[in-house]
């Protein structure tokens, strides 16, 4: 069967940022008006007051220290709480195509490809901008590329199942490349009005070109060796938003049309579920954990991804055993991987094995495991 490479990888990342301490401002501003309001219903025990947030604290559950994203602009007001940003005519790309054609441009370069060398994008990734036309058909006629273009959505495991899924195609001869594009507008389901998850998300977008690794000739190629998905159901990770919100018009603002999350159970349940999706997967593959160089985790708060990097590898990883961008880019949904990947993969040489793993909302895991192109075993074909 024709071996597959990730031949390029790219990355946009929108120059705004927030800190922790103006989030932390914003929030607080929120809770005071909030407490002042409700004083009398507070004292009464008929509303609960809201807790201060601080810097401290989202570093302690989370790891992250700031993010990027797409529109700062409303997002601090505490009158607002949500990003503010004209709405763009049917004729100019959307913000979604935007971020996800700059990602692409850089993965392309990566790969030494162009446009005329892809017959399929991808776009995939936890929420999309509008269900149709697509988003990848539109990056598809931004970049000038012809042949099929499709949206998958499987929130933060989009990239993994994307690449399976880009994977499976070349190797049948469906394409001869592929683009997955994993362009992540988080702040557009962010409840800034919610302590436990208002510091969480930050925005990005990845992109992966996948083609035969015999092709495969960019500056950073890893053959795939084995991909493979996973999915349980649960309510524990939940965003009610879709189109039939408007038929019960009296709920559609309530707050679970934006990101809700049982915090604890997730920790709790996914941990072990992914921690051994990932053992398994490995010795089915006859590879010991023990031998690989990097672990690229989806990038969802330091201590999960330590805890799961530890079980996997057997040991307490060290910063480069499992690469964490938490503190700069905070949590990018399916982008995550694909960043720490991006960053920290370069360095290792051919025929160094890492596993590329994503987990969330479903839940959903995958699991790509990665040699570094360039070894005896590549080239056979």
């Amino acid at each position: 069967m024709t071996k597959i490479a990730i031949s390029g990888t790219g990355i946009f990342v929108p120059p705004d940022t927030i800190s922790n301490y103006e989030l932390v401002d914003s929030f607080n501003e929120y809770a005071r008006r909030h407490n002042a309001r409700f004083a009398k219903e507070i004292a009464a025990g008929s509303v609960h007051p809201l807790l201060k947030s601080s810097d401290e604290f989202i570093v302690k559950a989370s790891g992250i220290r700031r993010r990027h994203v797409t529109v700062k602009k409303g997002m601090l007001d505490p009158d607002i709480m949500c990003p503010r940003l004209p709405e763009r005519s049917d004729e100019t790309l959307s913000l979604m195509g935007e971020i996800a054609v700059n990602a692409a441009r850089n993965a392309l370069a990566s790969a030494h490809r162009t446009p005329a060398d892809i017959d399929g994008v991808i776009v995939a990734a936890s929420v999309v901008q509008r269900f149709y036309p697509a988003v990848a058909i539109e990056v598809q006629d931004a970049l000038g590329i012809r042949g099929f273009a499709f949206d998958l959505l499987a929130a933060c495991s989009s990239a993994t199942f994307g690449i399976q899924a880009a994977a499976d195609m070349i190797a049948q001869g469906h394409a001869r490349a592929i683009l997955a594009i994993n362009p992540e507008i988080c702040s557009s389901h962010l409840n800034l009005r919610d302590r436990e998850t208002h510091f969480i998300f930050g925005d990005a977008a990845t992109a992966c070109v996948l083609e035969p690794a015999r092709a495969a000739d960019g500056d950073n190629a890893w053959e795939i060796v084995s991909t493979r998905l996973e999915s349980r159901y649960s309510n524990n990770i939940r965003n009610n938003f879709g189109p039939l919100n408007r038929f019960a018009p009296e709920t559609v603002a309530a707050p679970d049309k934006l990101i809700v999350q049982k915090g604890r159970k997730v920790f709790k349940e996914v941990v072990p579920m992914v921690s051994n999706f990932m053992l398994e997967h490995l010795a089915a593959n006859g590879i010991a954990s023990s031998t690989l160089k990097r672990l690229w985790l989806h990038q969802a708060n330091i201590n999960m991804n330590n805890l799961i990097a530890k079980k996997v590898l057997g040991r307490e990883p060290s910063a480069l055993d499992s690469p964490n961008i938490l503190e700069e880019f905070g949590n990018t949904s399916s982008s995550g991987s694909i960043i720490a990947f991006h960053q920290f993969s370069s360095d290792l040489v051919p025929g160094d094995i890492g596993h590329l793993c994503s987990f969330g909302a479903g839940y959903t895991a995958g699991s790509v495991i990665l040699r570094k192109h360039g070894s005896s075993r590549s080239r056979e074909e």
